[in-house]
């Protein structure tokens, strides 16, 4: 599992031969919960002879044939990934509170990723094929804001940043943050700060020159 240190140890009388393949990506926590692997359940067990013969199939030809094409390993991934899913025994169905945090954590990531594009809320709902008003629905739920206020925050916070530390002019500030209309910037950063981009970079180099004469 992610992060966890473990150790090995095969019986003396009668050792055995472990393989192991590592895997990350944006879909990898959701296919470990849907197989209903876990830090405290971290033991596969097949219930299905079918698939679970076509699993070692896939690991084994992964883990034997490093050089091969990108593209043909990581089709043997996808099988492998299936097979987990499908043959797992202690698979189960996410609770609705465990899917809301990954949908969650996936709307974090993808905004932090995306924000200085064109992205929308419904785009970001489409990406992992749910509903937009569900997007909402958890966010207001579990962060208190609607998905479009908490994008337009996390672009104001990089703005402010950018307004600080940077020389940038305020239309490449506003274009480094999704807003390629100045107009457009500069009303939501007065919106959010009560201020517009340039008094507020104003305001910061007085005071910061203020704070030096002391």
């Amino acid at each position: 599992m992610p992060g966890q240190i473990t150790t090995y140890t095969a019986d003396k009388e009668h050792p055995w031969e472990y393989t192991w393949i590592e895997f990350d990506g944006m879909h990898a926590k959701e296919a470990l919960m849907l197989s209903g692997l876990s830090i405290n359940n971290p033991v596969y067990r097949s219930s299905e002879k079918i698939y679970s013969a076509k699993l070692k199939e896939s690991m084994l030809y992964i883990a034997h044939h490093p050089t091969e094409m990108p593209f043909n390993l990581l089709s043997h991934l996808y099988m492998f990934i299936d097979c987990l899913m499908r043959s797992s025994a202690s698979k189960t169905t996410p609770s609705s509170s465990g899917m809301s945090t990954y949908y969650l954590e996936w709307a974090f990531s993808y905004i932090a990723q995306n924000f200085q594009n064109n992205i929308t809320i419904a785009g970001i709902a489409e990406s992992r094929k749910i509903h937009q008003n569900y997007l909402c629905k958890i966010f207001r739920e579990h962060v208190g804001v609607s998905p479009q206020e908490f994008l337009i925050t996390y672009r104001m916070n990089k703005a402010e940043q950018l307004l600080k530390t940077t020389s940038l002019s305020i239309k490449d500030i506003g274009n480094a943050v999704g807003y390629p209309n100045q107009l457009h910037f500069s009303r939501a950063f007065k919106n959010t700060y009560g201020v517009s981009p340039s008094q507020w970079r104003k305001a910061q180099q007085t005071g910061e020159k203020g704070s030096d004469r002391i």
